[in-house]
């Protein structure tokens, strides 16, 4: 049924690996620390942004290379931007950090969500974006920046991630939101079809618990406005019983897109025997 993966997966994992792995209490400082950047970039804080990057700094644009001054320059003119017309302004999250540091550098990574309304309709597009730092004394520079957007397959992987997180805690409002209005869903347990209707209803009578999911083998296969994930699902958990479980399940998803963006349009597994 549900599938999940190590989402860090296609873009940019590499750039972490030589780095050694930060405590708990490092990574959310790290994390803090990148989100009260982003919060000054949107409020166009130029004497906060002095203190985020390094002299040194150099960013890495679609546009080109940014020095320290031309990014917060362009930080700020967008915020007085969207300050003067805040109906158009888009709104930007971050989520699905990947964080790891040595003593005297760090590695940030992070999904980005945008919206923006165009036409009276709000349509959101992905990016990830990269982020080098190093310690001066007791406060983090960073020294050099980089994004993209996300190609189809990195938005169905994060999606994949995004649909296991909403089994985890029981959040239906992902299925009604994401589940295609002629969606089917065949169980990997009972083999039994479910419509959209039929499957929300089951998730919010379910009983299960689930403790745990883990992807692994994925794939991705985009064609025009129809694209293909496969890949294996690994969930613990706790049945309707009370019993313990660990399955593995081969599924494959099928997505369409409509409306300018991806849909769950039949999701199918098989259970692995263990």
């Amino acid at each position: 049924m549900k599938h999940l993966l190590a989402v860090a997966l296609v873009i940019l994992t590499t750039t972490i690996i030589a780095f050694g792995q930060c405590s708990d209490a490092d990574k959310k400082k790290l994390e803090a620390f990148d989100r009260a950047w982003g919060d000054a970039g949107q409020r166009g804080d130029r004497a906060f942004l002095q203190n985020v990057f390094a002299d040194n700094y150099v960013g890495l644009s679609p546009a080109g290379m940014l020095t320290k001054t031309q990014a917060i320059d362009a930080a700020v003119k967008q915020a007085d931007r969207d300050k003067a017309n805040p109906q158009e302004a888009a709104k930007v999250s971050h989520d699905y950090y990947m964080i790891s540091c040595t003593p005297v550098s760090a590695t940030i990574t992070h999904r980005n969500v945008i919206t923006e309304k165009t036409g009276g309709k709000d349509w959101t597009f992905y990016t990830r974006s990269v982020h080098f730092l190093e310690r001066n004394g007791d406060h983090w520079l960073v020294v050099s920046n980089a994004g993209q957007p996300l190609n189809d397959e990195g938005v169905l992987l994060y999606m994949e991630q995004e649909w296991n997180d909403a089994s985890k805690t029981g959040e239906v409002a992902w299925l009604e939101r994401n589940y295609a209005s002629d969606a089917s869903d065949i169980s990997s347990r009972t083999g039994v079809l479910h419509s959209k209707s039929e499957e929300i209803a089951s998730s919010k009578s379910s009983k299960q618990v689930l403790e745990s999911l883990e992807l692994s083998d994925l794939n991705a296969r985009v064609e025009g406005n129809a694209a293909i994930v496969t890949g294996v699902n690994r969930v613990k958990g706790r049945d309707e019983q009370g019993q313990a479980f660990d399955r593995k399940t081969s599924f494959t998803d099928t997505y369409v897109k409509r409306d300018g963006r991806w849909q769950v349009w039949a999701t199918q597994g098989t259970l692995i025997a263990q």
